[in-house]
């Protein structure tokens, strides 16, 4: 789109509908690719709208591929949303190799499987979950083509003067959550060389849905009178939408050796600007707590998608603004916060 107009929505089926519309160039690159396509975790925050967008993607372009959804399906609503869009869903453990082994065969995966938020504790599983589990996938698929999710927090923490990390930056993971996501890419990356495996790796931060992220969880404590922890005083986000739209396209640049690439939009959004504008449109003055001017945060330079993919569709300030309508207008929440404030990679 050209000029990007404010939508008006009000319920989450509408937020959905539009967060999940596919662009022409999405349903031209199924017209083109019309094998199956197969998403593993589709079951988690971005999941449901990314097989959405493909299911309709897929009918746009009038193939008879099947578009296939796996998941444990812990939230019974998930499935019924994927499979009223057409999206076929499979349960499937995917701790249990010979479940995955027993997977439909697919030119084309997307996975999105992982642990984050309760790794503090159980850092076994958070670890099993974030490197075993690639590795039964990618045997698995090692014929296919994969876009495998994972996290700008791989890098090292930046200045917002630094222009954010690229992706040529080598890693420098903290916690157990960030290490294990290194270890998901390393797996791939494995079975990218010694296969000849087609990868693309997403390193993503931080997609905004007006319920859950960033920006959600700025809004929400401005809202309720609470303080703003400005700890970690800059963050990069990008819109959902556009997050999918990425995912589906980054089958283009999937390569042996794994090719990566940084998921963000293209600004370094400073916290208190952003909760002071939040407290503009809410009417609500906001409270503050910590903060060192000029510190340290997860930030990354996203140009290499720009140059492939174009810039994102929706702007910041529109997400701002779509996110103090949802909150005034008393839209849910999917309650998960994304503690971007972390500093010490402890989830």
């Amino acid at each position: 789109m050209d000029t990007w107009k404010l939508p008006a929505f009000k319920t989450e089926e509408k937020l959905e509908s539009f967060m999940s519309e596919p662009t022409p160039r999405v349903v031209e690159d199924f017209r083109t690719n019309s094998g199956n396509l197969i998403i593993l975790g589709i079951g988690g925050k971005i999941g449901v709208t990314l097989g959405m967008m493909a299911a309709r993607a897929r009918d746009a372009a009038g193939t008879r591929a099947r578009v296939i959804g796996v998941s444990r399906f812990s939230d019974p609503a998930a499935r019924t949303k994927l499979e009223k869009a057409g999206v076929e869903c499979l349960e499937c453990d995917l701790l249990d190799r010979e479940a995955v082994d027993s997977l439909p065969d697919a030119p084309r995966v997307v996975f999105m499987a992982g642990k984050k938020f309760g790794t503090s504790g159980s850092e076994e599983t958070t670890w099993a979950m974030n490197t075993v589990v690639p590795a039964y996938v990618a045997g698995r698929y090692r014929a296919s083509a994969i876009v495998a999710y994972s996290t700008g927090c791989v890098y090292d923490f930046v200045t917002p003067y630094s222009g954010g990390s690229s992706e040529s930056d080598p890693p420098k993971a903290v916690g157990d959550y960030a290490q294990s996501a290194l270890g998901r890419e390393r797996v791939f990356q494995h079975f990218s060389r010694a296969e000849g495996t087609r990868v693309c790796i997403l390193r993503l931060n931080y997609a905004i849905d007006p319920r859950y992220g960033v920006l959600h969880d700025i809004a929400r404590k401005v809202a309720a009178g609470e303080p703003v922890d400005l700890s970690v005083e800059n963050f990069n986000c990008i819109w959902q939408g556009d997050v999918l739209e990425r995912t589906l396209l980054s089958f283009e640049v999937a390569a042996s050796p794994a090719f990566v690439l940084n998921l963000t939009g293209p600004e370094t959004v400073p916290v208190r600007r952003t909760a002071e504008e939040f407290g503009r449109l809410l009417g609500k003055a906001p409270f503050f707590r910590g903060g060192v001017e000029g510190g340290r945060a997860y930030l990354n330079d996203a140009a290499l998608s720009f140059r492939l993919f174009g810039y994102p569709r929706v702007p910041l300030a529109g997400m701002i603004r779509m996110q103090a309508d949802w909150i005034a207008s008393g839209g849910g929440s999917l309650g998960k916060p994304t503690h971007f404030e972390t500093t010490d990679g402890t989830y």
